[in-house]
């Protein structure tokens, strides 16, 4: 859907979000019990978007996934990385990690887990190009087997984000023999892993249904019989089912509710820090306006980011002219709380750049994924008119937003807000590199690149924080990505339940308990 920004509008369905009104009842009556309290329900908003954890990049899919299937390795909520299905490991050589597994740890469907499984897993998304995953592990050149319970990863060249790499998406050990006997299409339709929580049916764009692992060889999930993921991507929707008591636990609570929610009988507001940046992809391609830098610097100061949090967040985030945050490996601290707002810069940008006059843009985004992402698009399409850029807004789930970014089908550019999986600027810096910008929006700069690849092959951590702040300075002048500001996360929670946020927001339901 396209249409032009208009702050009455805005207003009005500002004004409508917080005029709200909720029964207390349910249509059927038939969840009010919710089977006697035994059943935890959750919704993140999006559904699920596939069962396949190599193929996909989503951290609300992930956020299921990790209940299913265990990583070698695991972040605990502080964010440190702990011993998990590896109960040991150590470093060989710059190349070479060994691991030991743990003892004794089985899929849901009894069989055994062992290095034949790790070896499966890792090597299949190191070597698969078609898989979305597959640049994060592509640096694993093979996983060797000394015996079932140890085996080493080894890499082509020294790699000092493995361990980030192993404890987090799409490193998930999948069952091998399971696999190969039934093949991959009844493996999403049956996912089998070794998780907490174990498949029992997923009702497409509806909600997902997990059963805990009674066998489960770490923390089991005991106050809960059933754990729901639904799908519900309206955030009115989602606060609606929170306060009738259907629904424990829902993300992205807008702050026009949030009133509402603190002030129920049922349920409260949770929040913390994420890691996780609103930015805007600009193409820099010839033919599109913005592949000249004085546009994109016009757009820039154009939009008043500390306004955005302030108005739209109720001070729930931070200005940031970085999307690598504070406590992430190789932060540029002179470039987070800041921001560029000065609208008749960005005039005298335009004009140097041959639009005296004004022009026109494309920006696709998504809705139901991120908290006010709507809102947030619908006030930046505003400031940039007053700088003389008139904005088309392409507004779309998620699913579709996610299929017309990575086919490239977006026009002028796009809003996202990422997280960084790994809390290091090797991750999040991926993104300026030549190789990654030919299939986003065509950045390309020799001198980032040489920084890049020699970070990611240095050992010496100290010489890799130097080299990736000098990316983000470079970043900050060239501005093929504009980091807009760090989101906080903001829950709606039953009062009947002890939940507490991740950084890395995953809903690992072992650590949920009732009250």
């Amino acid at each position: 859907m396209k249409f032009k920004f208009s702050i009455c509008i805005l207003a009005f369905v500002l004004l409508l979000a917080g005029c709200t009104t909720t029964s207390k009842s349910t249509p059927s009556g038939t969840t009010a019990t919710k089977e006697e309290n035994k059943t935890l329900t959750i919704s993140l908003g999006p559904d699920l978007m596939t069962w396949d954890i190599h193929n996909h990049t989503t951290t609300t899919t992930e956020a299921i996934h990790v209940n299913v299937f265990d990583y070698l390795l695991m972040r605990d909520k502080e964010g440190e990385i702990q011993q998990h299905l590896a109960k040991e490991w150590k470093q060989i050589n710059d190349t070479t990690f060994e691991f030991k597994l743990t003892e004794g740890v089985k899929f849901h469907n009894g069989e055994d887990l062992t290095a034949e499984d790790v070896k499966f897993s890792l090597e299949r998304v190191a070597t698969d190009e078609t898989l979305r995953s597959h640049g994060d592990y592509d640096t694993i050149k093979e996983v060797k087997i000394i015996d079932d319970l140890t085996f080493q990863i080894i890499t082509a060249e020294p790699d000092p984000m493995l361990l980030s790499r192993i404890s987090r998406q799409a490193s998930g050990i999948l069952p091998k023999d399971y696999i190969e006997k039934n093949g991959w299409e009844h493996f999403e339709s049956n996912p089998v892993g070794s998780g907490p929580l174990k498949f029992v049916e997923w009702k497409r764009d509806n909600q997902v249904v997990l059963e805990p692992n009674a066998d489960y060889f770490g923390k089991k999930v005991t106050d809960f019989q059933k754990v729901v993921f639904r799908a519900i991507p309206e955030d009115s929707t989602r606060v609606a089912e929170l306060l009738s008591g259907n629904i424990d636990i829902i993300a992205n609570v807008p702050p026009s509710d949030w009133e509402r929610v603190k002030g129920s009988d049922n349920s409260q507001i949770v929040n913390g820090p994420s890691n996780r940046n609103y930015m805007i992809f600009l193409r820099t391609q010839e033919s599109w306006p913005t592949a000249d830098v004085k546009v994109r610097e016009a757009i820039d100061y154009a939009i008043d980011d500390r306004a955005i949090v302030d108005s739209l967040l109720n001070g729930g985030g931070t200005p940031s002219l970085t999307r690598v945050n504070p406590g992430d490996l190789g932060a540029e601290d002179e470039l987070y709380g800041k921001y560029n707002y000065d609208v008749e810069k960005a005039k005298k940008l335009l004009a140097e750049a041959g639009y005296a006059d004004g022009l026109t843009i494309e920006l696709a985004g998504p809705t139901g994924r991120y908290i006010q992402d709507r809102e947030v698009m619908q006030l930046i399409a505003g400031m940039l008119e007053e700088a003389g850029i008139k904005t088309e807004m392409n507004l779309m789930k998620w699913e579709p937003f996610v299929e017309l970014r990575e086919q490239q089908k977006f026009k002028d550019g796009y809003l996202i807000a990422l997280g960084s999986s790994f809390f290091d600027a090797g991750q999040s810096l991926d993104y300026y590199s030549s190789e990654r910008g030919s299939t986003i929006n065509g950045y390309s700069n020799p001198e980032v690149d040489q920084l890049l690849s020699d970070a990611e092959k240095s050992m010496d951590e100290s010489a890799r924080i130097e080299m990736y702040q000098r990316v983000q300075q470079i970043a900050d002048k060239e501005k093929p990505i504009l980091p807009l500001f760090q989101i906080d996360q903001y829950f709606g929670v039953s009062q009947a339940v002890k939940y507490e946020t991740r950084m890395d927001e995953l809903i690992y339901v072992p650590d949920i308990t009732k009250k």
